[in-house]
């Protein structure tokens, strides 16, 4: 476990170090865009139809079992195999899922944005696509910005494009699945911006975690 926290607290702090602040504030500056011009409530009002919810909403179950499934699979199989590399997989993943994770709740404790509606009857709903309640654990941390499945989707995504940069159907298949998550929470349990942000800060989280299990990696094989 020592490969898996050791490295978290600077890899967190890394994702707001540098340049990388300018992401976090790219999705900042594209949430208010989003719902100051209405799109979040227009793309909500768009996309409540029984069809795209049958393919899409089974992204929140997901979304939440694979960030545990895949890591605990591969420490396994790491470990049953002695494979130093399926093992690095396993600790950058789990720790991708993680740093997502803790973002993601730290945003939501002092964001406080109302979820969308989870029934829609046209005419008989307020837009309530604006409402932030700034503060600290006015809403709690399970609801509202960013969206953590996908902040989580794409921080396993990218981490996976990071070490193996040479795998092309393995980064293509990654970058599909937190599309799909993403696209999921945005026509269920989440607004459209809350993806949108995301996506972006977990893009963050992957390429600094990616890229110190990348370099491990490098570093053990010239080791041997």
């Amino acid at each position: 476990m020592r490969d898996l926290f050791s490295k978290l607290p600077r890899n967190i702090i890394r994702c707001f170090r540098g340049y990388n602040i300018f992401w976090h504030l790219l999705a900042v500056a594209l949430t208010y865009i989003i719902v100051t011009t209405d799109l979040d409530w227009i793309y909500f009002t768009h996309t409540r139809s029984l069809i795209l919810r049958e393919w899409l909403f089974p992204a929140v179950f997901i979304g939440g079992i694979l960030p545990i499934i895949v890591p605990l699979s591969l420490l396994l199989l790491g470990w049953v195999k002695k494979s130093f590399q399926i093992l690095n997989t396993g600790y950058a993943l789990a720790q991708a899922a993680i740093s997502g994770s803790l973002i993601s709740s730290f945003y939501k404790a002092f964001t406080g944005r109302i979820h969308p509606p989870e029934i829609m009857t046209v005419g008989q709903l307020t837009d309530t696509s604006q409402i932030f309640h700034f503060g600290f654990l006015r809403e709690g941390i399970f609801w509202g910005w960013p969206s953590s499945h996908t902040t989580i989707a794409f921080a396993m995504a990218v981490t996976l494009c990071k070490l193996y940069p040479k795998n092309k159907v393995l980064r293509v298949l990654a970058i599909a699945y937190a599309i799909y998550i993403g696209l999921g929470v945005s026509i269920s349990i989440h607004w459209f911006s809350e993806a949108v942000a995301g996506a972006i800060i977990g893009s963050v989280i992957g390429t600094v975690v990616g890229g110190y299990y990348y370099q491990r990696y490098l570093a053990h094989g010239s080791a041997e």
